[in-house]
Formats: structure tokens, C-alpha cells, sequence
């Protein structure tokens, strides 16, 4: 390590450079809201409390979480459909409701998207710093590769890998091997940086490197989760000016 950095970071994109969930109910009680028209007879309060209980159920299993990350449109016109479906809504209103409303709730998402404050600065800070930079992302191609073009962090990295480019995605273990031999550095030289305690702190530490976790919500570590971070930030920019 030099300056106390590591030779190499691999950073996660979604709520931890990009603000990625801030918004996210408010997002599906627009769609709900201004969808009404679509809905005949169920109302769109009820249909915004089925959502948020199907989405639970949806993103808790791993292999929907999987599907459903490489197809963000088709997961939420699933969610919608089985929430009509669970308000008794006719096939017709699950079907055209189903895509109307999606379609709204993503589009808002996208939308809403914003880096996070100092998050660039602080890539750029590590950079400087001289470390190998790695964005490693789960997701579809065309999906992650929109964010990065909209915020211009491609030139930031010296490896970029998506889940759908290099056919496998984080906790596999080979999507971290792999950036880190593009990268050309070993795991204990290196940090694996992200809000998700499984896909960026517990999987990448099995391996030997230091998982960094964001906890952005400020939440603190679940109990009995049996992972310890190298270090808990609540931004990236935390990083910067601190002895790590």
C-alpha cells in the first residue's frame, strides 16, 4: 500500500457512485397514481401496498434477483402483474395496467438518478492516489452502460465489467478474479468497495481482499450477519482525507 492505499480498488456502480434506490417508492406511487386510468376498479393505494409487498418477495430470492437484474423492465411489469392479480384485477387489467405502469416507474427511475455528492471526485482522488481502478456492476449491458455514459466515469477506470458482458456477476467469485487479473494485481493488495454486504464485503473478503461497505442509510450491520467490513463508510467520499 502507498499513502495508505491499495494497489488496486474494484467499486461497485449502483448506491455507491450513483444514488441508485433514494426514490424509489416515490417513483412507484407516481406510476400508481398517474396510471389510475388503467386500473378500473382497483384502487391505486391498494395496488402501491401489494407492490411493495410482491417487490419483497420478488428481490429476496437469489435466482429471481439474478433474472430480475439483467431485465429491470420485465421485473417490474411482473411485480405490477402479480400485485392485480393478487387485488383480484381482470387478465386485460393486469396486462395493460402491468405495462403502463412499468413502463412509468422505470422510465422515473432512470430519470432520477443522480452521483452521489463528491462520489467522482473521490474516484478521481483514488486515481490520483495511484490505484488500479475496477467498476464491477451487476445488471444488463445497455442498462449500466447508459449510467456510465450519462455521468462520464468510463475514462475514471482502467476495467469496466458488467454482469451481462462477462457472463457471471458479483458474488460469483470469478468477476472479481477476473478484474483483478486485468487489473494485474493480487486480492490482498486490493479493496472491494459497495453497498451490498454479500457482493462486496463477505465474497470478496472469502478471497482475500478488504471489502469496504457503504451503509448510505446509515442502518449499522444486521445482527447475527456474520460479516465484518474492513471499514464502514456512509459515502464514498468518506474515503478521502482518512487514515484507513
Amino acid at each position: 500500500m502507498t499513502n495508505g492505499l491499495p494497489q488496486a480498488v474494484l467499486l461497485d456502480l449502483d448506491d455507491t457512485i450513483v444514488s441508485y434506490s433514494e426514490g424509489t417508492e416515490r417513483c412507484w406511487e407516481d406510476a400508481c397514481v398517474c396510471c389510475a386510468a388503467e386500473l378500473g376498479d382497483v384502487d391505486p393505494r391498494a395496488l402501491l401496498h401489494a407492490i411493495e409487498r410482491t417487490r419483497e418477495w420478488y428481490w429476496a430470492d437469489p435466482e429471481r434477483h439474478r433474472r430480475g437484474r439483467l431485465d429491470l423492465d420485465g421485473a417490474a411489469r411482473e411485480v405490477v402483474a402479480r400485485s392485480l392479480d393478487a387485488l383480484g384485477a381482470s387478465v386485460g387489467t393486469r396486462l395493460e395496467a402491468s405495462r403502463a405502469i412499468a413502463a412509468r416507474y422505470r422510465s422515473q427511475r432512470e430519470a432520477e438518478m443522480q452521483l452521489f455528492p463528491d462520489a467522482v471526485e473521490t474516484v478521481r482522488w483514488l486515481r490520483d492516489g495511484g490505484c488500479r481502478l475496477a467498476l464491477v456492476t451487476n445488471g444488463a449491458s445497455a442498462a449500466q452502460r447508459a449510467r456510465i455514459d450519462r455521468f462520464g466515469l468510463a475514462p475514471m477506470f482502467d476495467a469496466i465489467l458488467i454482469e451481462e458482458e462477462v457472463g457471471c456477476g458479483k458474488p460469483d467469485p470469478r468477476i472479481y478474479t477476473q478484474a483483478l487479473d486485468v487489473l494485474g494485481v493480487a486480492a490482498a493488495d486490493s479493496w472491494m468497495v459497495g453497498d451490498h454486504l454479500e457482493f462486496d464485503v463477505a465474497q470478496p473478503q472469502r478471497m482475500g481482499l478488504r471489502g469496504i461497505w457503504v451503509d448510505a442509510r446509515g442502518a449499522g450491520l444486521p445482527e447475527a450477519n456474520g460479516v465484518q467490513p474492513y471499514r464502514i463508510v456512509r459515502a464514498l467520499s468518506e474515503l478521502r482525507g482518512a487514515s484507513i
